[in-house]
């Protein structure tokens, strides 16, 4: 038969009250004056006799900071903030345009709008130019082209990712300024 260790439970979030480790603490009261470094039982009676808790801060201060708050409030107040800032956090897409190289003026004007609308939302665009049968001989024309997009997207997009060929496609990647 094992016994359980005296080790408290883990942690999802900061330390408070007993679960405090650091003998001694900064501390800081409910009204946000400086009360100094005390001894952890001794800070953890005063925010008692206030009807709070003693919350470790910073606990990589030394020694570490404690305040007298509230920790549902204060775990709450957390758990609002991290929800904000991942709801507010854009995330950059790559959007994929596929060309060939021998492709028309009005073709490549579409292609090129699509492009300057995903550059315009803040996403990357990886431009793919697919070689079929004997063009594949004629790569001159593929690095033109893509030449021809880099021109036309100065104002708004860099060149991340320069032409390259993997097999039969030629690639490039812009993202916005």
């Amino acid at each position: 038969m094992t016994r359980r260790g005296n080790t408290p439970p883990p942690m999802n979030g900061p330390r408070y009250n007993e679960f405090i480790q650091s003998p001694k603490v900064r501390v800081i009261d409910h009204e946000g004056e400086n009360l100094g470094v005390l001894f952890t039982r001794e800070a953890m009676e005063q925010a008692a006799a206030v009807g709070l808790d003693l919350v470790e801060v910073s606990p990589n201060a030394d020694p570490p900071v404690a305040k007298f708050l509230d920790v549902g409030k204060f775990k709450y107040e957390a758990q609002k903030k991290a929800n904000l800032a991942r709801k507010t956090q854009k995330t950059q897409e790559i959007k994929e345009i596929k060309m060939r190289p021998n492709i028309d003026d009005h073709d490549y004007d579409v292609k090129m709008r699509n492009v300057h609308k995903f550059i315009g939302e803040g996403d990357k665009v990886k431009i793919t130019l697919r070689f079929r049968g004997r063009e594949l001989s004629h790569g001159q024309l593929g690095m033109a082209l893509l030449q021809r997009v880099a021109e036309d997207c100065t104002e708004d997009a860099k060149v991340e990712a320069y032409p390259r060929m993997e097999g039969r496609q030629m690639l490039m990647v812009l993202s916005p300024k």
